[in-house]
This record gives structure tokens, sequence and C-alpha cells, in this order.
């Protein structure tokens, strides 16, 4: 939904738009992140480390490298990286496959449930202030489109697996 002319000035948005897709989406997402950020300080993570932290959890159980990546909408990579400091601190667990040592399961640790569901109180807090701000009708705009634009595979630029 299009915000109207008032909404668009108290948000500080210019009449015209001036700026690529890209770059306002990253400009959008960086100020989220640092807000959940804020948020989640005392539990010591960072919202996409929450946002691992639940993947894994919504997953059931271990899930391998390759399917966290693809619920993440992350390589295998980017994803490694950000589950060693996870790993380190003992919120996740990395286990070889028994039947394919190629592949590895991420799975909570006890640790990790606990501050799991400390980040969950302190995530739900900061949602309803992000709402409170942006409004609620559009907060619940707004994650459909990112979830329609998250999972439109015309937009991938992965290889299939």
């Amino acid at each position: 939904m299009p915000l109207n002319a008032a909404d668009r000035k108290r948000a500080g948005i210019p009449a015209r738009d001036t700026a690529c897709t890209c770059g306002t989406l990253r400009k959008a997402s960086r100020r989220i992140s640092q807000f959940y950020d804020a948020a989640l300080a005392p539990v010591g993570i960072k919202s996409t480390q929450f946002s691992i932290l639940a993947e894994v959890e919504r997953g059931g159980g271990p899930l391998t490298m390759c399917e966290l990546a693809t619920a993440m909408v992350m390589d295998r990579s980017t994803l490694g990286h950000n589950l060693r400091p996870l790993e380190r601190d003992d919120l996740l667990s990395l286990r070889l496959t028994i039947s394919d040592r190629r592949k590895r399961h991420v799975a909570l640790t006890k640790k990790g449930k606990a501050t799991l569901q400390r980040a969950r109180r302190l995530w739900r807090t900061a949602e309803g202030r992000f709402e409170k701000i942006f409004g609620k009708r559009h907060a619940a705009d707004l994650r459909a489109v990112l979830l329609h634009i998250a999972g439109n595979d015309e937009l991938n630029s992965l290889p299939l697996r």
C-alpha cells in the first residue's frame, strides 16, 4: 500500500522517488537491523543471529547447511560465516551427518534454546514498538511485500540445487 503525502513527509521521504530499489532496501535494512540489534543487545546476539536461531528451531530438528541456507535465502559461505560465532558461543552445534560425511547438520544447543527464548521476548517488544511507530497495517503490508520478494524465484541469482 503506497504511503500518502502526509505519511511520506512524516517519514522524511522525498515527494519524488530519487533512489533505486536496491539502495532503498539496503538503507531500510540497515535501519531495521540497528533497531532490532539494539533490542537484542541484553542477550548478546544480533538480529541476524536471532533469525538463524529461530529458523533452526522452526525447522523442527537438525537442518543441513544447504536446507538452512535455502530457508534463510543466503548462500552457504555467508551462512557458514554467520554460524561460526553461534557455534563458538555454544548456541548451535554443527555435526557431520552419518549418511554423508560431506554434509553438516545445524542444531540448537541447550544454551541456544534458552538464549532464543529470552531473545524472543525482547523481539516481541521490538515488534510492538515498530508497529506503534510505523502502524500495524503498514507493518503487515511491508512484511507481505518483503516475503513476496524473498520468495520470488525470478529474482534468484543463486544456482538451483
